[in-house]
Parts: C-alpha cells; structure tokens; sequence
C-alpha cells in the first residue's frame, strides 16, 4: 500500500528498500536521504535497488546492507517500507512485484518542467534542490534532510588516485563530457581554460570522463598548445567509477558540464565551477553541500529547451554555451588554484 509514516512506530520498521535505478548524479543525490534514514532507523537493514553499473555507488554506503538490481531482486521479497526514488513506469511495476507493507514516493512535479521548459514559466517559490524533494518521501522519519552526499571508494580505488595523481600541489579536474549534446561545454573551449590556467598556475589538469567521452578528450587535447597538453593527464575511459570518485577526491578545484561527475565531486566537498547549457537552476539539480560557481548565459528566450538536454541545438545557434567566455571561467579558477597552493 501507498502509505504516511507513522512516527509513533518507526521501531517497526525493521527492513527497507530504497530504489533509485539510474542515473550516476540522481543516485549520488540520494545518499543524503540514505544518512537520514539510517540516523532514523539505527536498528533497520537498508537495501537499496539499481541497475548494475552504478553498485558500486553505493555498495559501500555504511547506511546501505546489500544492493540488488532489478534482475536479482526476489519477486515478493519482504519490506516494511519502500522508498521508490524513481517513480517511473519501471520502478512502480518493480515495486508492486514485493511484499512491501509501506510504499512512499519521490514526487517528480514533472507538470512545472513542462511549464518551464515550454512556456519559460517558473512557478517554484524559490530553489528546492531534488535532495529534499526524494526527503519528503521520509515524511515524519525526518522532516528536512541536512546530510551531504557521502561516497566511500575502496583502498584500492584511492591507491590508483594517489599513484596516478602524487601528492605535490593543486590539481585542476575536468569533466567534460555530458549525456547530451546541449549540456556539453566545445571541446575547444575547455581547451582553452586549460591554456589560460597552465600558463598561470602550475596546476595540472585532469581530464575524467566514461568510454563513450574518449573523443571527446582526444579533441579537447588536440585543440592545445603543446605547453599547455604536457601538462593534462586524460583518464577519460581509463578510471572506473569509484577510481573516477577516488581521483576527485584527491584535487582542489573541479571544472565541468551538467554532469553525474559534478554530484560526485560535491560529495567531497570540491570547489566546482559549473557550465549550464540547456539547463537551469530551477530543475533543482545544483550540486548538493559544496562550494560552486555556476557559469551560464542569461536572458536567452530558448532556455531552457529541455529537462534533460537534447541531442542538438534547436535553434541552431547555441548561443546558451557559445556566448560563456572561456577568459571569463579561466580567471575564477586561477584565483581559487592560487589560494590554494599558497
């Protein structure tokens, strides 16, 4: 049944599953909600539910017992409460397959996305971060989620971090890359962050990114002046997730698109510099309890023109991406790297 937590009983409540398939930053996101709830239910065993790829996300999570996906979750499996944090067709039909005594819902309000992204009417009182919307599905248990994100990469992940990074000085990360075309900063742009940060700091330059951002890098370094490319090291495709997690750790500053790395690195509380394209602050999807600088071109009657990107400018112009200075983006992480290393 679909249900109000009861506070009176919360001792109850002995085992919970919560279930968030995709994607990295969402599920990121939720371990707010995760510290909240085991500070809750001390003495509950939490389960939690994605698809196999992002596990490792949370397989490590000192409030989480065990991971299932979707494929090893036992149909008719027993819970006492169930988070759905996805509330889509596919995690409802997941949902109604378990023996689950209380169901509770993240509430999407997809009808103001619709709103915003069709008609440019924002009719939100202010900034409400995804983080406290998947916190009212705790209801009673509690009632304003305060907690970071919290990430735990392995000894091993944060030995490969500290081999392929050492010790000496502030790095620069960069993650490039985006799911859709209309949330990626060009290449060449980056590159030239790059050039103006290497010819004014000593910092080097990390490049991150999945297998699918390999192009991407290889152009990115190919639009660089060779002073500047010697000092980028590209792991894009090379680090695993948690090795990607470990290595943000371990750096000072973090450029990047609209992207799953973004929540990741605000789990360790780096300063980020963050580019929106087609993406607004208003669908609530800022980093979560950590420093940052959002850099985006105001004003555009186009923007945004969808909730999670598109393949290809609309317009044709790009202007929400092709109108943010490099120089502009450049100057604020020299001043950050250079606080840091003095």
């Amino acid at each position: 049944m679909v249900g109000v937590l009861v506070v009176t009983e919360p001792a109850a409540i002995r085992r919970v599953l919560v279930v968030r398939l995709s994607a990295i930053g969402d599920i990121v996101l939720t371990t707010p909600v995760l510290t909240e709830l085991h500070r809750a239910l001390p003495k509950a065993r939490i389960d939690f539910c994605t698809k196999a790829p992002f596990a490792p996300l949370v397989a490590s999570n000192p409030a989480v017992a065990s991971v299932v996906t979707p494929e090893s979750i036992t149909p008719g499996a027993s819970y006492d409460l169930v988070l759905d944090l996805q509330n889509s067709r596919r995690s409802r039909a997941l949902v109604r397959k378990l023996d689950a005594r209380m169901v509770r819902r993240y509430h999407k309000r997809n009808w103001k996305k619709v709103l915003l992204v069709r008609f440019k009417i924002n009719v939100s009182d202010g900034y409400h971060s995804v983080v406290e919307r998947y916190g009212e599905a705790l209801g009673g248990l509690a009632p304003k989620v305060t907690a970071p994100c919290s990430l735990s990469p392995s000894p091993e992940d944060r030995a490969f971090a500290a081999e392929a990074l050492g010790a000496d000085g502030p790095v620069l990360a960069v993650c490039f890359g985006a799911n859709h075309f209309t949330k990626r900063y060009p290449p060449e742009r980056f590159a030239r962050i790059i050039e103006i940060v290497a010819a004014q700091t000593p910092a080097p330059v990390l490049l991150l990114g999945g297998k699918e951002d390999e192009p991407e890098a290889g152009r990115l370094i190919a639009a660089l002046p060779e002073a500047a490319r010697s000092r980028v090291l590209s792991l894009a495709g090379k680090a695993s997730l948690m090795q990607s997690a470990a290595l943000l750790s371990r750096v000072d500053a973090v450029l990047c698109n609209d992207t799953g790395l973004m929540h990741i690195a605000s789990a360790f509380g780096k300063k980020l510099f963050v580019i929106f394209g087609s993406s607004v602050k208003a669908f609530g999807f800022m980093p979560w309890g950590a420093e940052y600088e959002l850099f985006e071109t105001k004003g555009l009657d186009c923007r945004p023109c969808s909730h999670i990107g598109r393949s290809a400018c609309p317009k044709g112009h790009f202007r929400c991406m092709t109108e943010i200075a490099p120089e502009r983006i450049a100057s604020r992480i020299i001043e950050t790297l250079n606080k840091r290393s003095s």
